[in-house]
C-alpha cells in the first residue's frame, strides 16, 4: 500500500512522464474550455432560433386573424374554427415544430402527427384552459412533454361576430432541437479521447528525443570520475539541451585544469622542496653544537635556503593561481606611464645601464599589476644573465592591433633551440652557478596566456658586419581593439 502511493507522488515520477502528463492535463484542458465556450455558443444559437421560429409563427397567424378573410374565397372568417382550420392547412410546420388548435378548450386539430404526444400532457392542457373567451393575453412556457421539453405560445383567437373562442398553439421542441448538439457532444468526447492518445504518443516520443542528451549527459557524469575526467558528453545542435552540454563540458574541463593544476603544483614542491629540505636535514645533521663557528656558518646556510625554499612556494602559489578565472582583473593600462613606473623599479634590481627602447602612447585593455610583475620578472632575470654596467633596455609599443612590452639585455643570450623550452617550469639554461628556481619566466608566459595572448624570447642584439648575435630580448604581446602604433623610439639612459 505504501509503495503504491509513493508511485502516485509527483517526484516519484520520471521528467518524461511529467513532461507527458502536463502536456495531456494542459491539452484535456484546453480541449475543455474550447468545448464549454463552443457548445455554449451553438446551444445559444438554437435557442435564439427556437424564439425566432416562435415569433414568425405566431406574428403570420396575427396577420392573417387580423385580416380576417379567407384566402381561398376572400370571404370573412365566420367562425373560429375555420380561422383555425385555414391556418393550420396554410403552414407546413419544421421538423421541429408542432402546431395544435383548440376550440371551446377541445383540441380541434394538430400537426404533425407527433403533436399527438404532446395533447395529453397535462401542463398544456392547462396552459390552454387559461385561455377564456375574454382572455386577450399571449401565454408563453416551457412544458415537459413525452417528445422532450418544449417552448410553446397559446394565442387566443377570437372571431367578430361569433360566440366561440379557440386557442392556437405553437410550439417547438427544444430537446429534439438540441439533438444534434448532444450527438456532436458524443463525437466531441470520442474525438477527444482519440487525440489525447495520440498527443500523448507523439509527447512521448519528442520529449524522450529531447531528453536524450540529457541521459548522455547523466552517463556521462556517473563514469566520470576522480582520476578519470577526460570523458565528454557529446552535444549536438544549437538549443537549449546543447547549451547546458557544453556548459557541462566546460565544468569538466575547469575541473580537469583544477585537478592538473593540483597535480603539477604537488609535482613541483616535491620535486624542487626536496633538494633544499636534503640540504637542511644534512647540515642539521653534522652541526656540531659546541664549535660556535660551524653553528654560525650553519645557521647562514639555513637561512639562505629557508629563503630560497619561500620563494619557491611563492612562485608555485602564484602559477597555481594562473589557472584560475581571476589571475587576470581586465582594466585600463597606459603603457607609457607603466613603461617609465617598471623602469624606476627595475634600477633598484641591479647595477646596470637602464634604458627605455621605445615608449607607447595611449591606454590598452589590460592588468596593471600583473604586467608589472611580468616585466619586473624578465628585468630581474636580465640582471642575473648580465653583467654590471651593461646596458638593459625596456620597452613598450602598440602594433595594429597588438600591445608589446618587451626587456631586452646584452648577456650570453638562449641558443635558438632553448627559445620555447626557457618558459616551461623549472627549465634553466646558460651559465650554471646563477641560481634561481625555472619559474620565473613561467609566471611570465602565466600572464602571457591570461591576457590572451603569447610570450616569445629572440636575441638582445641581432647580427651584423659579421658579429653574432647576443643576449636576449624577451616580448610580452596580447591583442586590444581599436588601437594604433603608440610606439616611439625614445632609447635613453636610465
Amino acid at each position: 500500500m505504501s509503495s503504491r502511493r509513493r508511485w502516485w507522488r509527483p517526484s516519484a515520477l520520471s521528467v518524461r512522464s511529467k513532461v507527458v502528463l502536463s502536456v495531456l492535463v494542459m491539452s484535456a484542458l484546453g480541449m475543455a474550455v474550447a468545448w464549454v465556450v463552443t457548445d455554449a455558443i451553438q446551444t445559444r444559437a438554437v435557442l435564439d432560433r427556437i424564439d425566432s421560429e416562435l415569433e414568425q409563427e405566431v406574428q403570420e397567424f396575427r396577420v392573417l386573424a387580423e385580416r380576417g378573410i379567407d384566402p381561398d374565397t376572400g370571404e370573412a372568417f365566420t367562425s373560429v374554427e375555420q380561422l383555425l382550420r385555414i391556418a393550420i392547412e396554410r403552414n407546413v410546420p419544421g421538423a421541429d415544430e408542432m402546431l395544435v388548435t383548440f376550440v371551446e378548450g377541445e383540441a380541434e386539430l394538430y400537426s404533425p402527427s407527433w403533436a399527438g404526444a404532446v395533447l395529453e400532457d397535462a401542463e398544456l392542457q392547462e396552459l390552454v384552459d387559461r385561455v377564456g373567451p375574454r382572455t386577450q393575453r399571449v401565454l408563453e412556457d416551457w412544458i415537459e412533454t413525452d417528445v422532450g421539453q418544449m417552448h410553446v405560445i397559446v394565442v387566443p383567437v377570437h372571431v367578430e361576430g361569433s360566440a366561440e373562442y379557440g386557442a392556437y398553439v405553437v410550439g417547438v421542441g427544444t430537446d429534439r432541437a438540441l439533438a444534434a448538439q448532444r450527438e456532436l457532444r458524443q463525437t466531441f468526447v470520442l474525438v477527444s479521447l482519440g487525440t489525447l492518445v495520440l498527443v500523448g504518443a507523439v509527447a512521448w516520443w519528442v520529449v524522450g528525443r529531447l531528453l536524450h542528451p540529457l541521459e548522455l549527459l547523466s552517463a556521462t557524469a556517473q563514469q566520470v570520475g576522480g582520476d578519470d575526467l577526460t570523458r565528454r558528453a557529446p552535444v549536438h545542435g544549437e538549443d537549449d539541451v546543447a547549451t547546458l552540454g557544453r556548459a557541462f563540458n566546460t565544468m569538466l574541463d575547469r575541473l580537469a585544469a583544477a585537478f592538473e593544476a593540483q597535480r603539477q603544483f604537488l609535482d613541483d614542491a616535491g620535486h624542487e622542496l626536496r633538494t633544499p629540505l636534503t640540504v637542511l636535514r644534512g647540515h642539521l645533521e653534522l652541526l656540531e653544537p659546541d664549535d660556535p663557528a660551524d653553528v654560525a656558518e650553519t645557521r647562514a646556510l639555513l637561512l639562505d635556503e629557508t629563503r630560497r625554499m619561500s620563494r619557491i612556494v611563492e612562485d608555485l602559489v602564484l602559477l597555481a593561481k594562473s589557472e584560475r578565472p581571476d589571475f587576470v582583473v581586465p582594466g585600463e593600462v597606459d603603457l607609457g606611464p607603466l613603461t617609465d613606473d617598471v623602469l624606476d623599479k627595475a634600477r633598484a634590481l641591479g647595477d646596470r645601464t637602464w634604458l627605455v627602447d621605445a615608449r607607447a602612447e595611449g591606454q590598452v585593455p589590460g592588468d596593471e599589476q600583473r604586467l608589472t610583475q611580468a616585466v619586473l620578472q624578465l628585468a630581474d632575470n636580465a640582471v642575473k644573465f648580465s653583467r654590471p654596467g651593461t646596458r638593459i633596455a625596456v620597452g613598450s609599443a602598440v602594433v595594429g592591433s597588438t600591445a608589446r612590452l618587451w626587456v631586452r639585455d646584452e648577456g650570453p643570450g638562449v641558443a635558438p633551440a632553448d627559445r620555447e623550452r626557457i618558459f616551461e617550469r623549472f627549465v634553466r639554461v646558460g651559465e650554471p652557478d646563477v641560481r634561481g628556481s625555472g619559474l620565473g619566466l613561467a609566471i611570465v608566459a602565466a600572464v602571457a596566456t591570461g591576457h590572451g595572448g603569447t610570450v616569445a624570447a629572440g636575441p638582445g642584439v641581432a647580427a651584423h658586419d659579421g658579429a653574432a648575435e647576443h643576449g636576449l630580448q624577451v616580448t610580452l604581446a596580447w591583442p586590444v581593439d581599436g588601437a594604433t602604433d603608440g610606439g616611439t623610439d625614445e632609447r635613453a639612459d636610465g
